[in-house]
Parts: structure tokens; sequence; C-alpha cells
């Protein structure tokens, strides 16, 4: 049984409720150096359909795994960005910079025609993409075969984390770690359309349309102002081999599929997500192994907590914390006798 995170998110007065701890979140500065001058070494992974992606290999230290313990040793977390994202999000450099100096060998994954693969695909990503989750592990086992693998995916790539543990795939991680996970496609896209979660959806439908025309050499036929489902309808669908957007959404939430996830994994989401409602998860069955950690304020992805005069990114120290969880897990797996190692 995993140990819940006990350090309550106590945001500053100043970024109370979901769209304060969201948008200020995403805006006040966050440390964590670009990955290019970190020292990362670039890896181009070819993909099952012959396209390819590229992903920044952060090797353990090993002076800062004898620091933090045994849990960080032979482990290696894989972090995955939101929609629209790549390795240098904000909430991606904050985790690396964490896990990292904790002595965790790291990979960071562009998804196809993300940040420096841009070019190197011409399909599009979207959150049922599993296969190149499957493509980028198998990559991982063969570059380390004695590593653990452990995956950490922020908002949409939450959802296919999720989404590909639940799956028949010849090779799973050894623990997942789902972050505000849209598990619910559907409804989350419902409720970017209200209110003043139209600007996220705003924000998001600016960007994608960018990635389309630069992935296509023409404009997206998609207006600005339009809705996800229709940029879904529009596009997604027809490009990435679903009926609608409707169907894409129906076949690819994570949510109903909770039930069948054959590892260990964390579900930490906010009671004051905008556009990610953690009713979704009432009455909904989980498999054994799957720990929700509802926190009760922290936006999408924002996690503000109050220090001092200032503020924390409480999201790191709780991410610390649930990778260390795993990671231990799996090392009680591999060594205790009355088991064995996983399979």
């Amino acid at each position: 049984m995993l140990e819940r995170y006990p350090v309550p998110c106590e945001p500053p007065r100043w970024a109370r409720g979901g769209h304060a701890q969201t948008l200020l979140g995403h805006v006040l500065p966050s440390r964590g150096a670009p990955v290019a001058e970190r020292g990362a070494r670039r890896l181009e992974i070819e993909l099952s359909d012959g396209e390819r992606l590229v992903v920044y290999h952060l090797p353990a230290m090993q002076a800062a795994s004898a620091v933090a313990g045994q849990a960080a040793n032979g482990v290696r977390v894989h972090l995955l960005h939101g929609l629209s994202g790549d390795v240098d999000a904000d909430y991606m450099r904050r985790t690396a910079a964490v896990l990292h100096a904790a002595g965790y060998d790291l990979w960071l994954v562009n998804h196809r025609g993300c940040g420096a693969g841009a070019g190197l695909a011409r399909r599009p990503y979207h959150s049922g993409k599993t296969e190149d989750l499957q493509d980028v592990l198998r990559a991982s086992r063969a570059h380390a075969p004695g590593l653990a693998q452990l995956v950490v995916g922020f908002s949409l790539s939450g959802n296919l984390a999720l989404l590909h543990a639940a799956q028949d795939h010849a090779l799973q991680p050894d623990g997942v770690v789902a972050v505000n996970p849209p598990v619910d496609l559907a409804r989350a896209t419902r409720d970017m359309g209200r209110g003043l979660s139209r600007l996220y959806q705003l924000r998001f439908l600016h960007r994608l349309r960018r990635a389309v025309r630069e992935r296509d050499g023409r404009p997206c036929e998609v207006p600005l102002f339009a809705s996800m489902l229709a940029f879904d309808d529009g596009y997604t669908a027809p490009v990435a081999g679903f009926g609608s957007g409707s169907d894409y959404y129906a076949r690819c939430s994570a949510l109903p599929r909770l039930g069948a996830v054959r590892r260990p994994a964390v579900i930490l989401t906010a009671e004051d997500d905008p556009f990610v409602d953690p009713q979704a998860y009432r009455g909904v069955t989980r498999a054994e192994g799957v720990f929700l950690h509802l926190e009760p304020t922290g936006g999408h992805v924002g996690y503000l907590a109050r220090r001092g005069l200032g503020y924390a990114h409480w999201l790191d120290g709780a991410l610390a914390h649930y990778v260390s969880e795993l990671a231990r897990g799996v090392a009680k797996q591999v060594c205790s006798p009355a088991t064995g190692p996983m399979s």
C-alpha cells in the first residue's frame, strides 16, 4: 500500500481557487534549467510506423543516489509532457531537477512532432497513442535492460499512461504517476468550453493550430475560436483514424478502464481543477493498485503553496514522494524471495 503524501497544499492568499492556481502556476518563475543546458543526451527513437520522436537522457548521478538512499538506484523515470507542450515545459523542468537531484535516471520524452522532434513525424500524437509509449519503453529497456521503469505523465499524458497500463501491451512500466489526467476526455472537453476555462481552450487551440501549420505546411482549417471538440472532429479524428471527436474520446478515455490497470499507479489531481472534474472518479471501479490522491486545491498542474511571504511548487515534493514510493515497491518486488521479480 502506498503512503499518501502528508504535506497539504496550502495556497497563498493571492492564489486561491482553481483558476488562480492554474494561471499563476504556469506564469510565475520556475526552477530548473532547460534540458539542453543540463547536458542531457539527445536520442531519436524510431516508432513502429517508421516515424521518430526525440527524448533527452539525464543519467543518474551516483553521488546523488548515495545521498538519497536506495529507492532511486536502478530506476529510470520517463517524463511525458501535456498537450501542446514539450520537455522544456515548466513542470517538466522542475520535476526533472527534483528527481535527478534525488538520483534517478531520467528520460524526458517529446511526443512525436514536439520540441526537438519537430519535423520527424507527419502524424500527430493524441491521448490514445499508447503504441508510442510502448515503443519508448521498448527502446528504453534495450538502452538499459537492468533499470526498472516508471512513467510520470502530465495532463493528457497522464490519461495516456493509465490507458497504456490498462491495455494488453507486451511491455509495461513498473509504476505510473498521472498528474491531473483528463480520464474522461469528453467531459474535460465540455468543461473546457465553459466560463473562464475557455481561456485554456483558446490557448490550446492556438498552439495546436500552429503545430498543424508547421507539420503540414498549410493553415489549419479549424477556426481559432472553435471548440476542442470541433478541432478533434475536424483534425484529430480523421488524421488519427477515428470516426469523430466523440469516437476518439470514447475509445481513448482511461476512466472506464481503471479497473484493468496492471501496474501500481498514482492519480494525483486537484478538486478545483477547472476542466478535469474529480467527480468523474466517484463510483468508478479502480484496480487495487491504483491510488487516488485528491488534493483540495492546486488547479490544473498548478499547486502553488505558501512559503513565508512567497510561494513554492507543492507538486515537486508530491511527485518526489510518489516516485519514491513506487521505486521502493519495485525494490521490494525484486528482492522478495516470496514474489520474485515483477513480470
